[in-house]
């Protein structure tokens, strides 16, 4: 392999006699976790979102009582103050149902993919495409930090 078509460094080389296949089948499981990272990060951002909603709500229930619309302040205290985002769940649950499932899942699942077919390196596909890509002898483009 030219040096130019290697890897950045020798903790993120392809192990010989690994098909380039196997190497963009897992870079794309890689990204895929990635964008579950994201989508947990989304649903986090919901958790805090509806949680701060239903707190604004108290402020809600009392301006309404102080207006005199206690049949409003009523609805809205009884409705939907506290009241479960999906039947029988709140926020908090979601989360915990989505880490312990389908994301502990799927990160197993990749950790396993790498450790069976490239004794656990991490971003071959990116180190590969890193040192395609950069222009050598460039500052700016070094491939590790210890060459800056």
């Amino acid at each position: 392999m030219r040096e130019q078509e290697a890897s950045v460094d020798g903790h993120h080389a392809r192990p010989r006699g690994v098909h380039d296949t196997t190497i963009e089948a897992l870079g794309e499981l890689s990204e895929a976790l990635e964008t579950i990272h994201r989508v947990r990060g989304h649903l986090y951002s919901a958790h805090q979102l509806v949680g701060g909603a239903d707190l604004t709500l108290d402020r809600v229930v009392q301006l309404f009582r102080e207006a005199g619309h206690d049949d409003m302040a009523n609805r809205v205290e009884q409705e939907l103050l506290g009241r479960n985002l999906l039947p029988g769940r709140w926020t908090f649950q979601i989360v915990e149902e989505f880490d312990d499932g389908y994301y502990a899942a799927f990160q197993e699942i990749e950790r396993d993919a790498r450790e069976k077919l490239v004794g656990g390196r991490r971003h071959i596909y990116e180190a590969e495409m890193k040192q395609r890509r950069r222009t050598h002898s460039r500052p700016g483009h070094e491939a590790t930090p210890s060459e800056t």
